[in-house]
């Protein structure tokens, strides 16, 4: 259900309000760092400009790590969006309002750009990876992919971490978060194809 809140902008600029920001400028700097590091020296040890079997395993198991530590680290102060889509769906819910929604995406993405710019930083020999569409299927069938996928993790964090009912598995809302990543990796993996240059 669409519940729109616009907010204050004083609630939205407070001092506790900035720490829910930093805290999802962190996690995201750390999910993306290890997603991208990853990536680029995985490809460099195996020497191969494709992704392979063991690749896509090794990028799901770092995903749902970075993802679990990040949105645990962020829980308690931002809820551990990480996301801007997970982001959307909470302000579309009402869960939070529009204007903290927009600060969030600033600081998620400020947190993604810095994190890319220290991974070029410490693999200057290395090109970054670069997605494109995968085997067999065309640009609207992976944006279909694309779709279902995010519903899946938006649909899992509103279902685990926002309902106060929820017990237990508010709890381990971060564990089931990092692990719907993992598995929407492998669905999407082969689908949306990661493509690494190697300059050795």
């Amino acid at each position: 259900m669409v519940k729109l809140a616009l907010g204050s902008i004083g609630h939205s600029l407070s001092a506790g309000s900035f720490k829910s920001y930093l805290a999802e400028f962190i996690a995201t700097l750390i999910f993306v760092f290890t997603g991208a590091g990853l990536t680029i020296s995985y490809g460099k040890l195996t020497r191969d400009a494709e992704l392979d079997t063991t690749r896509l395993v090794a990028l799901a198991i770092a995903h749902v790590l970075a993802l679990l530590i990040g949105a645990t680290m962020a829980a308690n102060v931002s809820r551990g969006n990480l996301n801007p889509a997970v982001t959307f769906g909470l302000a579309i819910s009402g869960n939070i309002t529009i204007i903290t929604g927009v600060c969030y995406w600033i600081a998620q993405c400020l947190g993604s750009i810095v994190a890319c710019f220290l991974v070029q930083f410490v693999t200057p020999s290395m090109v970054a990876p670069t997605h494109g569409v995968g085997y067999d299927i065309s640009g609207i069938q992976e944006g279909v992919m694309e779709t279902i996928i995010t519903f899946v993790l938006v649909y899992t964090v509103y279902v685990t971490t926002d309902n106060p009912k929820n017990g237990l598995v508010g709890t381990i809302g971060p564990v089931t978060i990092g692990l719907i990543v993992g598995a929407n990796i492998f669905v999407g993996g082969v689908l949306t194809r990661i493509i690494i240059t190697l300059t050795m």
